[in-house]
């Protein structure tokens, strides 16, 4: 177990991480044609909508709220006095809230994608993979706060940022931060790796151009010569 357990959390990010990056660029390169959200809004729109704002506004605010807590070093909350009990409540209550906004959206896009018999005709096997991974990475999140309301005093969340702190900064005994984890945490954090993992080769790709999107906002103006 000691070699499972060096591999997934103390090799495998990197590889999830490689596959991320350089699966993109290799995507992006050769297949642009393919680079898009495939929107199904023209075949049904439904609850698209509703679905889709509070989807994207939940998963959002995880996935930064994931940076932040993650990755901010432990001595910057000492400094500001911030106790490792109160982040931890802090991380629960607003991961509860972005989790259940992510979860209302993702359900509402499933039941209106899956009760449509012209979507889910258009609705392929890797639309189907990256949806229900994000399902079920979510639900392990959320059910990881029930788990972590019974030790409050924050310990769990410092070796989980010692974790991440230690993969980043390419140190290689991450893994032992985590050894004695509970099976859930452990699960929540192969899942969100394993998604990196299958990004470039779903529709997930769009998330780049969301970020490419800022610099548009930059942009030198357009001179157009009057007729």
């Amino acid at each position: 177990m000691n070699y499972i357990q060096q591999f997934v959390f103390g090799i495998y990010p990197y590889i999830a991480l490689g596959i991320f990056l350089l699966g993109s660029l290799i995507r992006y390169d050769r297949e642009q044609y393919t680079w898009k959200s495939d929107s199904s809004q023209l075949l049904h729109r439904g609850s698209l909508r509703l679905g889709n704002i509070l989807f994207h506004v939940g998963i959002i605010g995880l996935f930064f709220g994931h940076m932040a807590g993650l990755l901010t070093p432990v001595w910057v909350w000492d400094t500001l006095g911030v106790s490792h009990g109160a982040k931890q409540m802090v991380a629960m209550v607003a991961g509860g809230v972005m989790g259940a906004l992510c979860l209302t959206g993702i359900l509402i896009l499933l039941v209106r994608r899956f009760s449509n018999a012209r979507l889910l005709a258009v609705t392929t096997f890797k639309d189907k993979i990256v949806v229900l991974w994000i399902l079920a990475t979510l639900l392990l999140g959320l059910s990881s706060i029930y788990v972590s309301a019974s030790h409050t005093d924050g310990h769990m969340m410092v070796l989980l940022m010692s974790w991440a702190q230690h993969v980043v900064t390419f140190r290689g005994d991450a893994a032992q931060f985590i050894a004695d984890a509970p099976m859930i945490f452990k699960l929540h954090l192969f899942m969100g790796m394993s998604l990196f993992a299958i990004f470039p080769f779903t529709r997930l790709v769009h998330v780049w151009s969301g970020f490419g999107a800022i610099g548009y906002l930059g942009r030198t103006y357009q001179l157009v010569r009057a007729r």
